[in-house]
């Protein structure tokens, strides 16, 4: 069985990044970690995981809850919390991981550091959420060029919803031959059915492996 430990960042914040984890969870049969989460703790990331997954998806509980619905570290400072990379260690599984960060990668943990420093002290390769919107393509190649810059992995850039023609040849350009490319279509709203199907869809069209849960 193949077994990928990702980490699922955006080129900003509302981009999809918990829907696409959802499926790539599904696909890779994997376990999900979200390691800071700020705000909505009354409705987490995770708990937004297990709806759309339910029991084939188990959550590792998250490093911080923050209360307020925020930057990291402007959240950790209202609760007089300096977070630190080091604080990070992946979680232990036998199965695949699918790691959510908190917006995109120059989202601040603290003062010094990144949501870029934390894939880099975890050592994980990238999976890169795209999203149509003016001024998509300047926020994805930014994206591109940081993740060169510190010579982390692009392994999957996931375009998530419908592209015009022309933005998404731009943007698809930038990356190298060694990205795969996943297109995810647009879930509104997005349901357990339509990530299980989009989940199956991605496995008959890449066919990494044969996933017991989708067998006939």
């Amino acid at each position: 069985m193949i077994r990928e430990k990702l980490f699922v960042t955006g080129i900003g914040t509302g981009v999809g990044k918990t829907v696409c984890s959802a499926v790539l969870a599904r696909y890779f049969e994997a376990d999900y970690w979200k390691p800071v989460q700020s705000g909505d703790l009354h409705y987490t990331d995770s708990m937004t995981i297990k709806d759309l997954t339910g029991n084939d998806v188990f959550c590792h509980r998250e490093t911080y809850r923050l209360k307020l619905a925020a930057s990291p570290h402007q959240s950790g400072a209202e609760e007089g919390i300096c977070i630190n990379t080091d604080d990070f260690s992946l979680p232990e599984t036998q199965r695949s991981l699918i790691v959510e960060g908190a917006g995109g990668l120059m989202v601040p943990l603290s003062d010094r550091e990144l949501i870029i420093d934390l894939i880099e002290k975890l050592d994980l390769a990238v999976a890169l959420v795209v999203k149509n919107y003016l001024g998509c393509i300047n926020h994805s190649l930014l994206s591109i060029m940081a993740i060169n810059q510190r010579e982390l992995q692009l392994k999957y850039l996931i375009l998530n919803g419908d592209f015009p023609e022309d933005t998404e040849r731009v943007i698809c350009s930038y990356v190298s031959i060694e990205t795969t490319i996943i297109r995810i279509p647009d879930l509104d709203p997005p349901t357990k059915e339509n990530i299980e199907k989009t989940a199956l869809d991605l496995f008959n069209k890449y066919k990494p492996q044969r996933h017991k849960s989708f067998l006939p």
